[in-house]
């Protein structure tokens, strides 16, 4: 059984090397309970001819999380191995990888359809120095695999369905999209964000830096009318909020109760 290597090389499925991977992400956590040789075995009985290593990585992630129940440990290891996963499979320069979003190109109808604003890739640009050489990309893997996925699947912005970005990237990012070419903000506002002191509203992390940079979270509204026109023109300003990711609250108390006496429809 061989496994596809991400330089395109094959090579003879290997115990001892998938062990050895995952033990080098098991410091600092429990010896007496997590078990590296354990995974491999699992992870063993998974596997196919053929696999690549993301998806063996895959595997031994989700392996590593099914055991979180016999000690939390796991789930520390489990993000461990995806986020590394991640790294593996994505660029580590902040500029580079701003660059490769803003110049994304639409396979479908082979548009230029840039996933960050052209004012966000200029300011990233023209202090690429300090950006880079600010973000510690250690950060990544103080999440736990469940929060990890999370970001994973709904936050990181992605090529082809694929992220292109890590997490310290995604909140460097927000962080220019924030305070644009106040650089000596952003950065602060990234090792608060990276260190976990606050976080920002799904929409912020969604929309910063991004050519829709709705950042609010919560819209409260009335019903502008209770007739036909009041009530689609609310649906509509509804749905405008809705798709860049803002909760609504509606107050309908002017809409007639149930059973009420309806003078005519012209």
């Amino acid at each position: 059984m061989h496994v596809i290597k991400r330089d395109g090389h094959q090579e003879a499925v290997s115990f001892d090397k998938i062990t050895s991977r995952i033990q080098k992400l098991c410091y600092g956590l429990n010896s007496d309970f997590v078990d590296p040789a354990q995974i491999t075995m699992k992870v063993i009985q998974g596997l196919y001819s053929g696999v690549t290593t993301v998806e063996l990585d895959t595997l031994a992630a989700e392996t590593a999380a099914t055991l979180t129940t016999k000690h939390p440990d796991y789930a520390i290891l489990a993000a461990r191995i995806a986020v590394s996963n991640l790294h593996k499979e994505t660029k580590k320069v902040f500029s580079d990888v701003m660059e490769d979003l803003y110049n994304y190109v639409n396979p479908l109808n082979k548009r230029h359809s840039p996933m960050i604003s052209k004012e966000t890739l200029e300011i990233v640009l023209e202090n690429k120095a300090r950006l880079n050489s600010s973000i510690i990309y250690d950060r990544d893997f103080s999440y736990n695999f469940f929060g990890f996925k999370t970001l994973e699947r709904s936050y990181l912005l992605k090529i082809n369905g694929k992220a292109a970005e890590r997490p310290q990237h995604m909140l460097m990012r927000v962080a220019v999209g924030i305070h644009k070419a106040d650089i000596d903000a952003a950065i602060e506002t990234y090792n608060l964000l990276s260190e976990k002191w606050f976080t920002h509203a799904s929409p912020t992390l969604f929309n910063a830096g991004t050519n829709r940079p709705q950042l609010s979270s919560c819209f409260l509204l009335a019903m502008k009318d209770d007739s036909i026109d009041g009530i689609y023109d609310t649906l509509k300003q509804c749905a405008l909020i809705s798709k860049s990711a803002g909760g609504i609250g509606l107050a309908v108390s002017c809409i007639r109760a149930t059973g009420s006496y309806i003078a005519g429809v012209s």
